[in-house]
């Protein structure tokens, strides 16, 4: 029978087809994703983009797009990629390749993460739509910014961004204990935020 659980620096032992709410920790979830490169790792700097930093980076985003939502669906919008932490990133052409079952283990994989965290399995597709426009945000200024695209290819295709939403970030690229540190100190206070809302 072939292995499809993993072990986590937890000690945990995650089950990729039937992943369980139990077995999910922040600590492996911001490890995992800190050492995750977007764009295959094809960017400029000393280090990878990773996942993390671009959780991060979506969460701001999404918080500009809305800033009266609920510290859940800003959680929601940190955790949009968790799954990323054992699957890694596939570019778009890649999962579209690999097919539906791709997307399956995403859902399930997602589900647990959200019910550990306190969040519906599944998030409400107007929450969704508004995470996906500040993750194609967010490519947009790491494809310009450290992925060798020019602005036209970038509008061509994410879409450009109001100015006003972008104003003052930008795109960082750090060591993995740095990124790791920064996510999981996001996701405790949004996890903070929740327990006083």
């Amino acid at each position: 029978m072939t292995r499809a659980w993993q072990r986590m620096l937890s000690g945990r032992r995650l089950d990729l087809l039937d992943p369980t709410p139990m077995d999910i920790e922040i600590e492996d979830i911001a490890h995992g994703l800190a050492f995750v490169a977007r764009w295959n790792g094809q960017t400029k700097g000393d280090f990878a983009y990773s996942v993390a930093e671009h959780s991060v980076l979506v969460e701001t985003l999404f918080a500009r797009l809305n800033p009266k939502i609920p510290a859940k669906w800003r959680l929601a919008a940190l955790l949009h990629d968790a799954p990323e932490y054992v699957i890694g990133d596939m570019i778009s052409p890649v999962k579209a390749a690999v097919g539906p079952s791709y997307g399956d283990l995403d859902d399930r994989l997602t589900a647990a993460i959200h019910i550990r965290f306190g969040l519906p399995a599944v998030t409400p597709v107007q929450i969704k739509r508004q995470i996906k426009k500040a993750d194609r945000i967010s490519a947009w200024m790491e494809a310009i910014e450290i992925a060798g695209f020019s602005e036209t290819e970038a509008d061509k295709l994410f879409g450009k961004p109001d100015t006003s939403l972008i104003k003052g970030l930008s795109i960082r690229l750090r060591p993995p204990v740095e990124v790791r540190a920064d996510f999981t100190a996001r996701h405790h206070t949004l996890i903070a935020e929740m327990g006083t809302a």
